[in-house]
């Protein structure tokens, strides 16, 4: 009887046929992109519309944005459709991904693998809505209203795709730290202690990164560095109870 957990031989497998695959499978996130883009991209203007809303809510009453580049009006919604294209395309693309690399792992390391790469897409998710519906308004306010009074605030569209980009980004990142801390921990290369001993050098790493990945000031670093150290300490967790979980198993043997 074979053992179930056996590793199948890939290097039986020719390697064109790999490469096949592999092309196979980029050419099917490919298409699933251009498919939502050209799905999205008559509501353009009102996904960038959506995104603005933020900015746009806490702007003075006659204000707007503007367009300083001739392009820009085309430019901007355009590039932050493919961007929302490939935002949704996400899970497909990870699951081409997977679908391709999977075979050639152990039952037990796709039994790890699965819930792992479902959580890091719903965490950079989560990191995204965090920064639209959380950090953008406080943040904009801030911004709105500590500018002398005789200036008026009128953003260019595509600096502001550009920050908020950027932000984006940034906060997806970031919520994906309980996923970076559990894989540490299981894989042995730290403990649960260890990790716990260096908390002030965790705190002081947030901030850091905060002012690195936002603008420069105290509130939006904050508004990323304190969900940063809180989902460092919601990683500390798991990997506690993935160790006590290791250990009972181990005592049941």
């Amino acid at each position: 009887m074979s053992d179930p957990n056996e590793k199948p031989d890939l290097a039986q497998a020719p390697l064109i046929e790999h490469l096949v695959e592999l092309r196979s499978r980029l050419l099917r996130a490919v298409v699933a992109i251009l498919v939502i883009f050209l799905a999205l991209y008559s509501f353009a203007n009102d996904i960038y519309t959506f995104v603005a809303q933020p900015l746009m809510a806490l702007l003075p009453e006659g204000s707007q944005m503007i367009a300083t580049e001739v392009a820009s009006p085309f430019l901007a919604p355009f590039k932050l459709t493919l961007v929302v294209a490939v935002f949704a395309a996400i899970p497909y693309v990870l699951h081409q991904a997977w679908s391709f690399v999977a075979p050639g792992l152990y039952d037990n390391e796709k039994a790890l693998a699965l819930p792992i790469l479902a959580s890091s897409i719903a965490l950079f998710y989560a990191g995204a809505a965090f920064a639209y519906f959380a950090v953008f308004p406080l943040l904009f306010e801030f911004f709105t209203q500590t500018g002398p009074e005789n200036v008026a605030v009128m953003t260019d569209i595509n600096q502001y795709l550009n920050f908020v980009l950027k932000l984006f980004f940034a906060f997806g990142v970031a919520f994906e730290i309980p996923i970076a801390t559990f894989l540490l921990i299981v894989s042995g290369a730290t403990t649960v202690e260890s990790l716990s001993k260096k908390r002030p050098y965790i705190v002081l790493g947030c901030f850091v990164v905060g002012m690195l990945l936002t603008p420069p000031d105290v509130i939006s670093q904050s508004l990323l560095a304190i969900p940063m150290y809180l989902l460092y300490e919601i990683g500390l967790l798991f990997g506690r109870f993935a160790r006590r979980k290791k250990r009972e198993a181990e005592d049941d043997f």
